[in-house]
């Protein structure tokens, strides 16, 4: 696939490497002439330095054969600009651009063919505020990922020292939870992928993702993680376009608070929002932090456009007694420096969005993806088309399946049924299959799975 990405920053970047090693053409386009020659340096790819939106650009970029361009540059007017010139003069097939100011995305129709024809549209904030409230709905998950509309979720627990599970196989899952089908996709014991067997013993501090219907994940969460409350109390740090929209969410379920540093901020936040109380301050005082009851907090959540005041505010907030904290950290670098300290949860707003982008751009009908572990793996809603005949999985056991080594299938959706795969469980047509992938260069054997062909036999 000849792949053009407009901006070579964070996004821009990490999505180039992602996509640089599974046979993809890729082509970057920035203005910054020193950060895409670190990139050619480090990737297999073309580069192009210039104004992403100007037209001679895109044409010297490739965008007359294109097939997909994806606008990740900091500017929102640049992206939209640019995914209109590549549709009105060279009839890109797909474009995929990144919006962020709400200005633009509460306009209803400003993004249809007619008239800024851009065929998916990236929000971040939004992507990130959902991927906060899932984790706040589950507490003790570290990352709660979606597939077929809700119906199944895949869950990354810590297990902790004293949780029912630990110390157990996998096998006395089911004999723990007899009404609960469940099963364990993959397994991280000190960041080294192990395959689950049955006979696999769950340790503390293990990374376990786990695959189940909506309706059970509380439950097996609860047994990994020793949490038997939900949380009550929120405090967000930073009054930005996040906090603002995850107190929105929250505001109806939890009691929330948000501290903000910049006064007017704090205003507009008191006239938009309904319950969340706002307040004037710094969330790396300590005093304001004794003032709010910080020892009472549920979960803290550091939210602002600094690192370093996230990291700093979030370990202060930890060592005052509040139970648990989450920070916004956009270097990515340090996500794994600092998670599973004192801070429990670190998320990179750039992992997160990536998730979005990888779904347009696999092979196959692939309907979902999520990249987890900073990349490493990835977790795939793939549609199963076909017959016994021009398919590899339909009409097979999953058992049968000749899966790519270190792929797992974990469920399978059929309309609005989910089956925990088990090895007699046969693949039907127009079945989601759900699979984990610890090895991102297996990717392509997964999706050449899924392609249907004339025949296999």
């Amino acid at each position: 696939m000849k792949i053009i990405i407009l901006g070579a920053g964070q996004v821009g970047g990490t999505l180039a490497e992602h996509l640089a090693h599974e046979e993809n053409d890729i082509t970057v386009v920035d203005i910054d002439g020193a950060r895409l020659r670190e990139l050619h340096t480090r990737l297999d790819i073309r580069t192009v330095q210039g104004v992403a939106s100007y037209p001679a650009v895109l044409r010297q970029a490739g965008c007359e054969d294109a097939d997909l361009l994806i606008a990740v540059t900091n500017s929102d007017e640049v992206n939209m600009i640019a995914c209109q010139v590549a549709y009105t003069l060279f009839r890109t097939p797909t474009r995929i651009a990144r919006v962020r100011s709400s200005a633009y995305l509460t306009r209803k129709g400003l993004f249809a063919h007619e008239a800024v024809p851009i065929d998916v549209l990236i929000s971040p904030e939004q992507v990130v505020t959902d991927h906060i409230r899932r984790m706040i709905q589950y507490p003790g998950a570290l990352q709660v990922l979606e597939f077929a509309g809700g119906l199944v979720q895949l869950v990354a627990i810590k297990a902790v020292f004293g949780g029912a599970l630990v110390g157990q196989d996998l096998g006395f899952l089911r004999r723990h939870l007899p009404n609960v089908d469940t099963r364990v996709a993959a397994i991280y014991r000190q960041n080294r992928p192990l395959i689950p067997r049955g006979d696999t013993v769950i340790e503390a501090d293990d990374e376990v993702f786990f695959i189940a219907a909506r309706r059970d994940i509380r439950t097996v969460t609860y047994e990994l993680s020793r949490r038997h409350e939900d949380f009550s109390r929120v405090i967000i740090a930073g009054g930005g376009n996040i906090g603002e929209r995850l107190a929105e969410h929250l505001e109806h379920d939890y009691q929330v608070k948000i501290i903000e540093r910049d006064l007017e901020r704090c205003a507009q936040l008191s006239e938009r929002l309904d319950r969340t109380v706002v307040l004037h301050g710094t969330a790396t005082s300590k005093r304001v932090l004794e003032e709010e009851n910080i020892e009472g907090c549920d979960i803290f959540c550091a939210l602002t456009n600094d690192d370093e005041v996230n990291i700093m505010s979030s370990m202060l907030a930890k060592r005052m007694g509040a139970s648990n904290v989450l920070t916004l950290i956009n270097n990515a670098a340090y996500v794994d420096l600092v998670q599973g300290g004192e801070i429990d949860i670190a998320i990179s707003p750039q992992q997160t969005t990536i998730s979005s982008l990888l779904t347009h751009v696999r092979r196959g009908d692939i309907v979902n993806v999520h990249s987890l572990r900073r990349g490493a793996a990835e977790a795939i809603e793939a549609i199963a088309h076909g017959d016994a005949h021009s398919s590899r999985v339909v009409g097979r056991a999953i058992g049968d399946i000749d899966l790519p080594k270190g792929a797992t299938i974990g469920a399978i959706v059929r309309g609005e049924e989910v089956l925990i795969a088990h090895d007699d469980v046969v693949v039907e047509a127009e079945d989601h299959v759900i699979l984990f992938v610890i090895d991102k260069r297996r990717i392509r054997d997964v999706e050449r799975l899924f392609q249907v062909g004339l025949s296999f036999f």
